[in-house]
This record gives structure tokens, sequence and C-alpha cells, in this order.
């Protein structure tokens, strides 16, 4: 097993180039099971995820190849409509071929998801729009069994709450349905334009991405004729301008879309973060006075994301004054509260809520990660706490950034991977 291990208080300092979004590329590579043809996408982040994702497509029959960042994919001679068990368990994203196998080929059958262990992420939104294309659903043995023996059906799928991973399978289901599919109370988030984008390109007709109302025309077939190209990861993007904070540090994050990060933005501003913004790239430092404590609401797109939450708990454990972290997403994704904890911040939580109080210094201690999130915020406590810090049960921060550590470094971070030595 490996650990990360981090001798703190060093101030981040230079530049650092973001990859592209994870959470935009999944829904793209399950897309692919839709094109009788090859497929390419560029600017695909090295996770852990990732090359879960194409194992399983390979799996299916799908062939894959990936180099340089750049994933070619083509589905032409899909043998399979099952996602085994074997796959699927290792990430809830697996869920995201539901809606292309049904499309494509009238039938499906999916493992129910695993992924991170903490929370309550029912796929009961998946099942519901499937179903309002017009397919029939069974859960046999722990499998979802879809079956649409006369193909899918255009029409009105509404649904109860936000879901960018339900939005995103709907909106897969229904580019190859027959007739017209609106989906209301639709994600907007910047994933789910990216995959319509990525589709659209592809000769979906798809309108109204990125807002509450989202209208698709079916179409007979889809058909790449150039390369797509990811959007940047928003939540790396987060993390390291969160680092650059937490250290006191001057970092310039690259490579990056600053319009979808409008409400972190917007926190960084009110804790006193100086930012510096252009066209694909955030500066930001901190002044002498140091970090203000703030409220922050977890909210769909375009409100604070919970893909952030973690870490700007750990940001706020060393501000000044008092911060509350209400959590709306995910209502018990507080995991990383007992570790951060144990680097000595002064968190009080209570349901969705966290209270946070600024303490004049962390220190470092032995920590264990239980999610992606979860294991950034270890990571950036571990960053400011005086002494040596270890975080063990690392393969979690694998699936949502890559190389994290080697990018840290070349900010002077002192951080380094290491293998446990009675493993």
């Amino acid at each position: 097993m490996e650990s990360i291990e981090i001798e703190g208080g060093s101030p981040l300092r230079g530049e650092v180039e973001i990859g592209g979004a994870k959470n935009a590329v999944l829904p793209m590579m399950a897309a692919s099971i839709l094109v009788k043809g090859p497929v390419c996408i560029h600017n695909v982040p090295r996770l852990l995820d990732v090359i879960n994702f194409l194992e399983l497509l390979r799996e299916m029959g799908v062939k894959g190849s990936y180099e340089n960042h750049i994933l070619h994919l083509d589905a032409t001679n899909l043998i399979s409509c099952k996602a085994p068990y074997e796959h699927v368990s290792k990430m809830r994203a697996s869920i995201y071929v539901l809606g292309p196998l049904l499309a494509r080929f009238g039938q499906a059958k999916v493992a129910l998801p695993g992924g991170c262990a903490w929370g309550p992420r029912p796929v009961n939104l998946h099942q519901d729009a499937m179903i309002a294309l017009g397919a029939e659903l069974k859960l046999k043995h722990g499998d979802i069994v879809a079956k649409a023996k006369d193909g899918l059906k255009g029409n009105l799928i509404a649904f109860d709450i936000s879901s960018v991973g339900a939005t995103g399978n709907a909106i897969m289901a229904a580019v190859l349905a027959d007739g017209t599919t609106v989906i209301e109370n639709a994600s907007g988030e910047p994933e789910m334009t990216a995959l319509a984008d990525f589709l659209i390109g592809m000769g979906a007709r798809i309108e109204g991405a990125g807002t509450k109302t989202i209208t698709i025309h079916g179409v007979s077939e889809l058909k790449q004729d150039e390369p797509f190209k990811n959007i940047p990861d928003r939540i790396e993007a987060g993390t390291f301008l969160a680092m650059g904070a937490i250290t006191g540090g001057d970092i310039t994050v690259r490579n990056i879309r600053p319009d979808h990060l409008g409400m972190v933005i917007s926190r960084l501003e009110r804790m006193g973060c100086q930012l510096e913004m252009g066209e694909d790239y955030i500066r930001i430092s901190v002044p002498p006075e140091g970090l203000t404590g703030v409220d922050i609401i977890t909210e769909p797109y375009p409100g604070f994301p919970t893909d952030l939450q973690a870490q700007f708990l750990a940001l706020l454990s060393l501000a000044d004054g008092a911060g509350v972290v209400t959590e709306t997403i995910y209502q018990d994704r507080f995991t990383h509260v007992p570790e951060l904890q144990r680097l000595g911040a002064k968190i009080t939580q209570s349901g969705n809520v966290a209270s946070v109080t600024g303490v004049g210094r962390l220190q470092g201690a032995n920590l264990r990660s239980t999610d992606i999130r979860a294991s950034s915020a270890l990571i950036l406590g571990g960053l400011a706490a005086e002494g040596r810090t270890k975080i063990s049960h690392i393969h979690h921060i694998d699936r949502g950034y890559e190389s994290i550590e080697v990018k840290i470094a070349g900010l002077g971070g002192r951080i380094s991977r290491v293998v446990d030595k009675d493993e």
C-alpha cells in the first residue's frame, strides 16, 4: 500500500497546469457506445477512474487506446450489453453506460454501482429517466436489467432533484430516441454542457444545455468527424487555489476556465485572497494579515460545488474567526472532519452543518483518506501543518487527481509518495 508523506510549512509558489475534467470525460466515454465508429477525445486526465472506465468498456467489446492524454474509442463491434460488478463496483460513474446501451441496443444489464465509501447516492433518478423513455427495468441479483423492445421514445423527464448523473444518462439515452425529449430540472453543471457539446459535434440535436430545461430531438445515428477537446477540471483548479491560500503562497493556476469558478472565486475573495485573472488562469496570493472566515453553502452549479467542500473546510480551519459550512447536496459528506481534527482543526459537526473556528496552527499527524475530495483536503491540511503528516489509503486521490504530489512538489511543496514498509 502507498501513502503520501508531507513535511508542512512551505508556501507554494510558481505555476501549475490543470488537467481535463474527470466528471466530463467519464460520461463522454460512455457516450462512445452510441457511435458506430471511432471517437477521439483530447485533454483526458490519467486517473484511476478513467483507466477503470476504459477497462469496463473494453470488457464490453469497445476498442480503446490512451496515450499523451488522448483517448481513442471505437464501439462499432461492441459484443456485450452487460456491465459486470467486478468493474462497476470500482466507481459509481459506471451507471453512465445504462442510457447509451438502451439507446443503441434496446437492452442493458448494469450492476448497481460502487465508488466512494460515503453516503447514499441512489440510482432511482437514472431508472426513472429510462422508464419515462419507454424502458422496462427490473432489479435482479444486484443488477439493473433494462429492456426497450421497441426502442426508446422521446418523452418528458421531470426530475424531482437536479442530478448531474441522471441528467447525463437521460441526455445520452434521448439522443437516439424516436421523437423529442424534454428534461426539466436538469443539471446545469459545466460537465453536462461539455457532454452536450461532445454529442452535438457528432450530430446530436440538443438545445438548452447549461439551463434547467434541455430539449433533445432524436437522430438516427452519430458520427464524429473531428476530435473533441475536454474542458479543464474546475475541481482540480479549485483545489490548487485552496492550496495556494492555505499555505500563504503565490501560485498561478493555468489551463482553466475562470467562468466555471464564479462562486469559488467569490469565497476566496471574501476570505481576503488576492486574485489576478486572465482568460485561462488565476493567480492567487494571501496578504500579510491572512484569511478571514466565511460561510459556505454547497449548491448545484453555479453555486458552491460540493466537490470543494472538504478542501475549503480545511482552508477555513486556519482562517481568522468562524465559518459555517452547510452541505446541501450530500448531507453526510463529512468523513474528512475527524481526520482534520487530528491535525488540530476546531470543527464541530451536526447533521449537514460543520462549524469551524480558525486556529493559529495545525500539527502534522497520521491520517487516512476516505474518498477523493477528502483526500485532497487532508493534503491541504498537511501542507499547512507544522511537522510531518502521513496520509494512507491514497488510492482515492488517484481516482480524481493526476500526479498530485508531482504537481505540488513542482510548487515547492515537500511531499512524496512512499510504499509502506509493512506491505
